[in-house]
């Protein structure tokens, strides 16, 4: 086999995601890439999850389709799930639990009994053991050596010793020994290559990024699925010399962030959509007073609570009108681990290099989900250059000065001979208000217009320092997918799955998704022969305001707005009808 794709699932609190992350983690390990899915619900016990890790010699980049391992906790595991098993597959599940008849079965594919709680009762009353024996026998059908098993599972444990530990290295070597004694060792092998990969979500690796990049504040409410950036932060804040505030709503940290970048302090705050809205007054005010701030926007389905724990990409038009009014922005949209880790690093020397809001677009399927990195591509040795470099002269200090660029010279506050007014009125140069009694007065409506569009200006250094459209395929390709984000992952796969079809397609996605780099952007679509725009959202954000800055149209779209990722197979169906009509 060229790859293997495992899947558990199981109901809340059965500890389905410890289980796919241990398995994914494994897999890793023997060199292999890694991508996994984990899907569950918001509740704490009850419901259906599951978790599913695919794995290759060669890169993989989504979920991908089905499955060759499947472990079922429980009954509605398999009803679910049985269908996706792939020819050849195994399911795995504990008789004494359920039973799964050979009728029920997916033609050419076949049933593995483990007596998992059996084994958990060898240890401990705790039926929670019984995961430890399920993962030891789909390690095995899944190519996974018990010592790298085990080595994983007692690495999970931490600083933790003793009894617990041993039950559940000892229940995973049962469970492994029960599957070599029943099932045949070759059936779901891969061939390994390369050196143990690191194993990251995107939220580790934005968090990661910000380490990197300098970043010394993170003020943040908890809310799905941005969450575990601020965990992450927090667990190394110590050794990383970071402060961590977990504040008492969105507006708040948001605040507090301006506050700490004010001071000089490379700051950032993490929220989803929900908590985005709270925010974008604060943001306007970073804007009008010109204080780097890098803002991570992780996308949940909604609106309002909406799909708390389902994907989607729909505040792209939040993200681009956030604030009354207009001020400069850019908006960074990774695809992949690796990508965000590189995107929060140069979100951070964009703030600050422009003195304005940086958006990170994230999304709950980039944020939560596991993916590998090569360790050589994790850079941690940034430099981080001072931007504070400002000597005192007398009273003439002009914070807001004109310059051809629209950056001013920024220094810290507090420092002698060098004070100046900082509020979110429109100012002169030194930062002298001019929003009262002044307003509406021809000399001071005719520097309002000069301080806008100074602020705006940045815009054109802001293009000039971003990455534009990427095309990736052959250049004659007849289909061209249109993406940003994470559905650029499963459309890698589907280009692969279409190219062994024989159909030649190629990708042209938006690493930066404002601003947009319009010009390459409707010279790339112009060479397209016929363009398929790929979006989880109802109404083809990207693709409006593609329109609105080329006016190139996208007459053919796969629109995805059921919480749910792109599957690649659902890509290459879409791409078979498209070519079928023709050239568009």
């Amino acid at each position: 086999m060229e790859e293997i794709s495992v899947r558990a699932g199981g109901a809340a609190g059965d500890g389905i995601a410890s289980v796919g992350e241990t398995l994914s983690k494994s897999l890793s390990r023997t060199g292999l890439h890694v991508f996994g899915l984990n899907a569950y619900q918001s509740v704490i016990r009850g419901g259906h999850v599951w978790f599913q890790a695919r794995a290759s010699a060669a890169p993989v980049y989504s979920q991908g389709d089905a499955c060759d391992v499947l472990y079922a906790m429980n009954k509605e595991t398999a009803d679910v799930h049985l269908p996706s098993l792939s020819r050849g597959g195994t399911v795995v599940f504990d008789p004494e639990k359920f039973d799964i008849p050979t009728s029920s079965l997916p033609v050419g594919t076949k049933a593995l009994p483990v007596p998992t709680l059996a084994i958990a009762r060898k240890y401990t009353s705790q039926s929670i053991l019984q995961n430890a024996g399920g993962l030891g026998a789909t390690a095995f059908l899944s190519g996974i050596p018990l010592e790298v098993l085990q080595s994983t599972l007692a690495d999970s444990f931490g600083k933790k010793k003793g009894e617990v530990v041993d039950w559940n290295l000892g229940a995973a070597a049962d469970g492994f020994a029960h599957a070599q004694a029943n099932a045949s060792p070759n059936d779901h092998a891969v061939s390994k290559a390369g050196e143990a990969k690191l194993l990251m979500t995107g939220n580790a690796a934005i968090a990661l990024g910000a380490a990197a990049a300098g970043c010394k504040f993170l003020a943040q409410y908890p809310m799905t699925p941005a969450s575990t950036i601020m965990h992450w932060l927090a667990a190394h804040s110590h050794e990383l010399g970071i402060v961590v505030k977990q504040a008492e709503d969105e507006l708040a940290a948001i605040n507090m962030a301006i506050g700490a970048s004010f001071g000089g302090v490379r700051s950032m705050t993490a929220t989803s959509g929900g908590g985005f809205c709270l925010m974008v007054e604060a943001l306007g005010m970073a804007g009008m007073a010109e204080i780097p701030l890098v803002v991570v926007e992780s996308q949940r389905a909604g609106p309002s609570t909406g799909l708390p724990t389902k994907t989607e990409q729909g505040d792209l038009n939040l993200m681009l009108g956030a604030g009354q009014g207009e001020f400069p922005r850019a908006i960074l949209a990774p695809s992949n681990c690796l990508e965000a880790y590189r995107a929060t690093i140069k979100a951070f020397q964009l703030a600050e290099d422009w003195q304005t809001p940086i958006l990170l677009a994230s999304d709950l399927h980039l944020s939560e989900n596991y993916m590998t990195v090569d360790r050589s591509d994790i850079d941690l040795n940034i430099e981080i250059p001072s931007l504070y470099s400002v000597q005192p002269n007398g009273h003439d200090y002009k914070r807001y000065q004109y310059t051809p660029s629209g950056v001013s010279p920024r220094a810290l506050p507090g420092q002698p001979g060098l004070n100046w007014i900082a509020g979110s009125d429109e100012h002169d140069e030194k930062g002298h208000l001019i929003s009262d009694v002044k307003s509406g007065i021809p000399i001071w409506v005719a520097e309002r217009v000069r301080m806008m569009q100074k602020r705006m200006g940045k815009l054109t250094g802001l293009s000039a320092s971003t990455e534009g459209p990427v095309l990736e395929g052959p250049a004659d390709a007849p289909l061209t997918f249109v993406a940003w984000g994470s559905t650029v992952g499963a459309i890698r796969d589907a280009m692969q799955a279409l190219a062994v079809k024989n159909v030649a397609t190629n990708l042209l996605w938006l690493p930066t998704v404002y601003p947009l780099h319009a010009e390459q952007l409707d010279a790339a679509l112009g060479r397209a022969k016929t363009t398929l725009l790929v979006e989880a959202n109802y109404s083809g954000q990207l693709g409006h305001l593609i329109r609105s800055e080329t006016g190139r149209a996208f007459p053919q779209k796969l629109l995805k707005y059921d919480g749910e990722p792109f599957y690649p197979h659902e890509i290459v169906a879409k791409a078979v009808e498209v070519l079928g009509h023709g050239r568009n």
